[in-house]
């Protein structure tokens, strides 16, 4: 399919990778898509800096450069500038749009309000966007009804979000309002006020947006706010407006709020829809005790990856107007002809031409938005609908044909360098995500063969000989069981599943069960092979102290502290998609004590940090002790809490008499290695050779069961 995408700060219709439907969401041909002159123009800008704004951007770099100089050392700090240097020039692909309109092509499992066919409008920045399909969630979908044409309804974003500005100022039947901006929002805004039985004046410095209010029904309109406050004395009886709402959409003037609290009666509102400057006077506030208040985008549910993604909706009697019901309310109003957005909307611009749009709102013309026409067919076009982009193919004669799935930000800034580096071994055939944009761009820039958003059809690519599985944890097992079922080497970063039940499904594919492999029931050279992105265990530091301890006569005592760092705990990671930061990354001490050992655990104590406050998670504060089967003792400290100017991973080994310390991996360069090139370098000498798998099963279920059963501890601690 094609998108328009920001490449490079330059707009550009491309072909990428059409994305697949997924659970709980619709995907959709797009029939038209609006940009705004406002938000959407400021992105593209914004995009190709000024002089002055890149000099802002490198001296915020710069500042952070100096804290590491300052925490880290002079020869860490050059390792790392080493190794931004040494990566290759990824291509940027930022998606752009967040307001279309279309017809439904498939819904995906648990999807019952939508069916193929059905006309909806979408919203949402980085899912509504400038692309013949998306891929939406139920919950930024609304149904466009009957008398509401798919133009018009291609303006949902900006209509929930002047609907929000407009129940945010509170306003009543015959209740005077102003309105300082009559843009794209603006309009609407003074329109919906209208429909909403208030009077209304409005504000704009350009007379041919004020003439176009007025023509939709603006009661007074004006480009000099001098003039307007004369006007709203008389027109209020000296009181002033009840609510004035600032639908400016990128100004950073101050003067926009102060003339809103001049036009604003005592005890009035002001609301803030658009982007505005808000270093303003106490004392105009002070003394009409005036409200001031933001109105968040489309509305409740905005930004609530549970209400947007997951498809939780709010209940009716405590939140009546959520951001979907404002798309409904949105639409209804453009059908019941109470708003009329023709001549707002009335320049169209075909997809294929769509940079031109762009031109268009930076002209002298600036219309107050485009819309985006697309050629809807009359039954779904296979052809648009290829979830696989095939581009240019390179030679990779014995090499390790690799599919990286999910091409996030760790992916692109270890695994797909170190691929690269590891050019003898690999050559990566295929990069697979979510988003058919992000996949092409990496696939581009690391020479893939092809971008996808299709694992099944990759699983059955013949030239497919092993899989890097780097997505969110949640999706791990189902994906590993799937590539190693289809015959597929994997690399799996941690962890390597979720729950026991998910670690039986992988073992199942070997026939295998987890009393048959930590019994040792289990055949050395089992095929494919499996590893788990356990990369400590392979860190130049790590090899040094094996050797040192290789003739041990006792068992050895470890103390392994880790200086987590403070993660919100609304993040991904500590909800169903990460499964905690403990079975997320402390899986890595574990396995790295037991790789030192060479023992796997024979018992897990864990003591939990009691918080005294949300924001503090037991989830991130614990001591490990663990008891290894040769009688090693391993104890982990595991914490959230401490300063970020302090290592992150401290490690002290006792034995026979003599002591041993890993400070944060640091080599003698002052550079910090880990271990992540030499673990997947491992993996490909294993299928390369036919030898041993880099970590044995054995010990990856070990560490693997171990971390779980932490994980379940630390899920009850209140």
């Amino acid at each position: 399919m094609k998108q328009l995408l920001i490449q490079q700060g330059r707009l550009t219709v491309a072909d990428v990778p059409a994305p697949l439907v997924e659970p709980g969401h619709v995907l959709v041909e797009v029939g038209y898509s609006v940009i705004s002159s406002g938000t959407e123009l400021s992105i593209i800008n914004s995009a190709a800096p000024s002089l002055a704004g890149k000099i802002e951007r490198h001296s915020a770099r710069l500042g952070k450069l100096i804290e590491h100089l300052r925490s880290r050392g002079v020869k860490q700090t050059i390792a790392l500038v080493r190794g931004h240097l040494a990566k290759p020039a990824e291509v940027s692909a930022k998606s752009i749009g967040y307001s279309c309109a279309g017809r439904v092509v498939a819904v995906g499992e648990g999807v019952a309000a939508f069916a193929p066919g059905d006309l909806v409008a979408c919203a949402g920045a980085g899912i509504a966007n400038h692309a013949e399909l998306v891929l939406v969630p139920t919950n930024l979908v609304a149904r466009v009804p009957v008398g509401c044409g798919l133009k018009a309804a291609a303006a949902v974003a900006i209509g929930a979000i002047a609907l929000q500005g407009v129940r945010r100022a509170d306003l009543r039947l015959g209740e005077q309002a102003a309105v300082i901006g009559l843009g794209l929002l603006g309009q609407l805004t003074a329109q919906i006020l209208r429909a909403a039985g208030c009077r209304t004046l409005g504000i704009d410095v350009d007379p041919s947006r004020v003439e176009l209010a007025r023509a939709t029904g603006l009661e007074f309109g004006f480009t000099s706010a001098d003039e307007a406050m004369s006007a709203a004395r008389h027109w209020t009886g000296g009181h002033g407006v009840d609510a004035t709402i600032i639908a400016a959409a990128a100004s950073k003037s101050n003067e926009i709020v102060q003339q809103a609290m001049h036009l604003t009666r005592r005890k009035g509102r002001i609301v803030i829809v658009g982007a505005v400057g808000m270093d303003v006077q106490r004392s105009p506030f002070y003394e009409k005790e005036l409200d001031l208040v933001i109105s968040c985008s489309y509305g409740p549910g905005r930004y609530d990856d549970h209400y947007e993604r997951d498809g939780a909706d709010y209940p009716y009697e405590w939140v009546r107007w959520t951001e979907n019901r404002n798309f409904g309310e949105y639409l209804r109003l453009v059908a019941e002809h109470r708003i009329d957005v023709s001549a707002i909307l009335s320049t169209e611009v075909d997809f294929a031409d769509a940079p031109r749009a762009y031109d268009l709102l930076n002209s002298n013309e600036r219309p107050l938005a485009v819309a985006l026409r697309y050629p809807l067919a009359d039954e779904a076009d296979t052809a648009k609908q290829s979830p696989t982009l095939r581009l240019q193919p390179t030679r990779a004669d014995g090499k390790i044909g690799v599919a990286l799935v999910g091409p996030g930000s760790f992916a692109r800034g270890m695994h797909l360098p170190n691929l690269k580096a590891l050019g003898e071994l690999f050559h990566l055939r295929s990069v697979v995500g979510r988003s058919g944009a992000t996949a092409k761009a990496v696939a581009s820039s690391y020479g893939a063969d092809t971008a996808t958003t299709d694992l099944a059809e990759t699983l059955a690519d013949p030239a497919i000989d092993a899989v890097v599985i780097c997505t969110r944890h949640a999706l791990h097992a189902e994906q590993v069981v799937a590539a190693l079922s289809a015959g597929k080497h994997v690399y799996c970063e941690k962890p390597l599943c979720l729950s026991e039940a998910e670690l039986a499904s992988i073992l199942d594919v070997y026939g295998l069960s987890i009393d048959d492999v930590l019994a040792g029931r289990a055949a050395d050279l089992l095929a494919p092979i499996l590893t788990v992105g356990f990369n400590r265990r392979f860190a130049p530091a790590t090899d040094r102290l094996r050797r040192s301890i290789a003739g041990r006569q006792n068992p050895l005592v470890a103390l392994y502290r880790v200086n987590a760092g403070w993660i919100d705990p609304q993040s991904w990671v500590h909800g169903p998609e990460g499964g905690g930061r403990i079975v997320g990354e402390g899986c890595h001490m574990i396995d790295w004590a037991v790789s030192v050992t060479g023992s796997p655990v024979a018992d897990v104590r864990v003591t939990p940090l009691v918080p005294r406050g949300d924001h503090i998670l037991a989830s991130d504060n614990a001591s490990i002790a663990l008891a290894h089967a040769d009688g090693s003792v391993s104890t982990i400290v595991y914490s959230s809490l401490g300063s970020p100017q302090t290592t992150k991973e401290h490690i002290e080994v006792l034995c026979d008499g003599q002591s041993y310390t890993i400070d944060d991996f640091r080599e003698s360069s002052g550079a910090i290695d880990k271990g992540h090139r030499q673990a997947l370098a491992a993996f490909g000498r294993a299928i390369r050779d036919g030898g041993p798998w880099p970590i044995p099963l054995r010990e990856l279920v070990s560490v693997t069961r171990a971390t779980l059963e932490i994980g379940r501890v630390l899920a009850h601690v209140e």
